[in-house]
């Protein structure tokens, strides 16, 4: 088996940050962690030295050719916002489309995809303070200036900064697995888990205080025990609020509602227990707090598109294949 490939394009003038988010993700040796080993490719229109904004200079080997053969592609930002990429450039992104390529934009990256036509009738996300922007330039995307990242299966954009690695975490456990994905999270002092739908503005608390404190660790509790029953107003009795100042607050700090979210970490857990164990789908039901192998499907199905079984069945294949790699590169 081949490395995967991970190409990301660059550009004079890009942010340092941005162009960096891939590399974090993709950029490094994770095997240790239950990653492949990723060939990563820096690609710019033209070959040679890429210079960056805040005045560092990047080597850049690769030219569009970079994108042959690649099974993520990354616009992680993007420039003259108003006008048309490059011909040569859109062409490369419809070519890894067609040829089965993930194609993702990150930040302003969107625009340059969008271009393509990539997005045309479909949903899209960017930095909240340019999506009229982008929805004045192609109004036949769906811009949704709220999220932090929208999956459409070939095709993933997101918002800004952060959620640039949220976006590519996302795409890591999808690809490799949830438990992958919590030990590179980990790793690089990320959360776990933020949900695409998840609201671009989130208020964190400035100070901390006793109720912060309570808060946490009732959301800690819940994390702890999700096999149990946990009830919007027992949760909020235990961060010592009334249910509408937790909901309130919860929305403000998590971004999200508290039935959203516990359902999250529920899928989450389980995705983890089928990756690594052979307990039945009642077993996993029963242990992540869904109660029956009937509703982890129901769930599976509406957030993840597909069945705990054909999950786990995705992920032993990917385990044989990581296996048959790493006993190929020691011989």
């Amino acid at each position: 088996m081949t490395d995967p490939i991970i190409a990301v394009l660059a550009f004079d003038g890009i942010s340092p940050f941005h162009l960096s988010v891939p590399c974090l993700v993709f950029g490094e040796d994770r095997t240790s962690l239950g990653l492949p080993r990723f060939d990563f490719r820096i690609c710019v229109i033209k070959a040679g030295p890429v210079h960056t904004e805040a005045g560092l200079t990047v080597a850049a080997p690769h030219g569009l050719e970079g994108l042959d053969g690649a099974d993520i592609v990354i616009i992680p930002s993007w420039h003259h916002l108003d006008a048309p990429p490059p011909p040569p450039l859109v062409e490369a992104l419809r070519q890894a489309h067609r040829r089965g390529a993930l194609i993702v934009g990150l930040c302003l990256g969107t625009f340059a995809i969008a271009a393509t036509g990539l997005l045309s009738g479909r949903r899209a996300a960017t930095h909240w303070a340019y999506s009229e922007r982008l929805q004045k330039l192609h109004p036949d995307i769906a811009v949704d200036p709220t999220v932090l990242y929208v999956d459409n299966g070939d095709v993933v954009t997101s918002a800004g900064v952060a959620a640039g690695l949220d976006c590519c975490l996302h795409i890591v456990r999808a690809r490799y697995g949830a438990e992958a994905a919590l030990r590179l999270a980990r790793q690089i002092v990320l959360s776990p888990h933020r949900q695409g739908g998840q609201a671009q503005f989130i208020e964190h608390p400035v100070a901390k205080s006793a109720a912060a404190d309570r808060f946490t660790q009732a959301l800690d509790a819940v994390r702890a025990t999700l096999g149990e029953t946990h009830s919007l107003d027992r949760v909020a009795e235990a961060a010592g609020l009334t249910r509408r100042t937790f909901t309130r607050r919860f929305q403000k700090s998590i971004g999200t509602s508290f039935g959203e979210w516990l359902t999250s970490q529920r899928i989450e857990l389980a995705q983890r227990l089928l990756e690594a164990t052979e307990k039945s789908m009642d077993m996993v039901a029963f242990e992540v707090g869904f109660g029956s192998a009937t509703s982890l499907r129901q769930h599976f199905s509406a957030r993840l598109k597909t069945s705990p079984a054909q999950y786990r069945r995705e992920f032993s294949r990917r385990t044989d294949q990581d296996q048959h790699m790493a006993h190929a590169a020691s011989v």
